[in-house]
């Protein structure tokens, strides 16, 4: 690949460009300088894989708003809901390994999910966001958020909004906290550490769900504009998106030691684009790479079935829901040409997706929250993607 080393002035500021990139995908190089030079972002990366190598790992601008710090090859940043897709992986791996069943009661590993009536909801529905518990009922103190143990603990004692298994209402935290219990019970460990003993060591990702403090360092901060603020969230307490954060501390603005070092499976995963385009990459590939197997693929297929195209009924978005990943879902979720890619994008405009008829891993990461999800910007780089293919 070809060493990039350039900058773009936009406004007042010179903005650094670095990277490598194969020359058959320059027009993703093109795009990536052209979002920076139209303003559109503070600092990000992009990453591809294609047939399991590089050939896109690129990075530019600054990883704070004052725009003092370069963004660098290692910083990383909060993905937010690109995680969900993790937690969904981890779980197949369970399932796969005999420890979960798909069909069978939550409570088979979980006796105290039982409660409130949901002694036969099967798992199935955490995954396809129809287990009717998308945020809890009776809200916590602010702050217990960062508590999974006591959120699930909320949720299994809680009964079901509207009946399991009829309309898809997104579990923007609440997914996680249920999937992590679940793992944790069938596991025996956090899905944080399973992750990183199933995928992330294996395959060298430098991404987390539970940030270790040796690496809020290379933490970019995540920037979100007065109008897309949680503050703004906390001021509309009954709307879907104040009842969907409402545990998290008043003053959370996402770059918080509570907010990096919880393990919220749903939304606080934290990497760069090079680790999630190297794990898509992995599954774009049957589940393997560089000889290291962390997927089989009857999971993988049975990961990637469409469970329901329904409207989801909280926040309004219409997509193709598989078993823990959307598979692609113009315009909300949008990955290139392929019916049968799939992934999981991120509130504000993360992204990673793996496409298995091109063999592409793909990923993108940011530190400017979009109010629109960064669809427009993201899609230029994922059409740049695919224009030589």
């Amino acid at each position: 690949m070809d060493t990039i080393a350039t900058s773009v002035r936009s406004g007042a500021h010179d903005i650094p460009i670095a990277g490598s990139c194969d020359p058959r995908f320059t027009r993703v190089l093109d795009a990536f300088i052209a979002n920076f030079a139209a303003g559109e972002e503070i600092g990000a990366a992009v990453a591809v894989t294609q047939n399991g190598k590089p050939v896109v790992d690129l990075w530019g601008g600054f990883t704070d708003e004052s725009r003092t710090t370069p963004w660098q090859r290692d910083t990383i940043v909060a993905m937010m809901s690109v995680s969900k897709a993790i937690a969904g992986m981890c779980t197949h791996v369970l399932v796969d390994q005999g420890k979960l069943d798909l069909d069978a009661p939550i409570a088979r590993v979980w006796p105290e999910f039982a409660a409130a009536g949901k002694r036969d909801l099967p798992l199935k529905y955490v995954l396809d966001h129809r287990a009717g518990l998308p945020y809890l009922a009776q809200r916590l103190p602010h702050g217990t958020a960062y508590d999974g143990r006591a959120m699930a603990a909320a949720l299994a004692a809680q009964a079901p909004m509207i009946a399991p298994g009829t309309d898809p209402q997104y579990h923007v935290l609440t997914q996680g906290y249920l999937l992590g219990e679940i793992v944790r019970r069938a596991a025996g460990e956090s899905l944080g550490s399973f992750f990183r003993h199933q995928f992330g060591d294996p395959l060298g990702l430098d991404y987390w769900i539970g940030l270790p403090k040796e690496k809020f360092a290379d933490c970019a901060r995540f920037t979100m504009a007065p109008e897309v603020s949680l503050a703004k969230a906390f001021k509309t307490p009954d709307a879907p998106e104040g009842r969907f954060w409402a545990e998290l501390a008043a003053d959370e603005d996402l770059n918080s030691a509570e907010w990096r070092s919880a393990e919220i499976p749903s939304a606080n995963g934290h990497g760069h684009a090079r680790a999630i385009a190297r794990l898509f990459g992995a599954l774009a590939c049957g589940g393997a790479i560089d000889d290291v197997r962390v997927m089989s693929e009857r999971a993988i297929a049975r990961m990637t079935t469409e469970q329901h195209y329904l409207k989801e009924i909280l926040v309004g978005r219409h997509y193709h829901q598989a078993s823990g990943v959307i598979l692609n879902s113009p315009p909300w979720s949008y990955m290139g040409p392929s019916p049968r890619a799939y992934g999981h994008q991120g509130a504000g405009g993360a992204h990673g997706f793996a496409d298995p008829d091109a063999a592409i891993g793909w990923s993108y990461a940011m530190n400017k929250f979009h109010q629109d999800g960064g669809g427009p910007l993201r899609k230029r780089l994922i059409d740049a993607t695919y224009a030589r293919l």
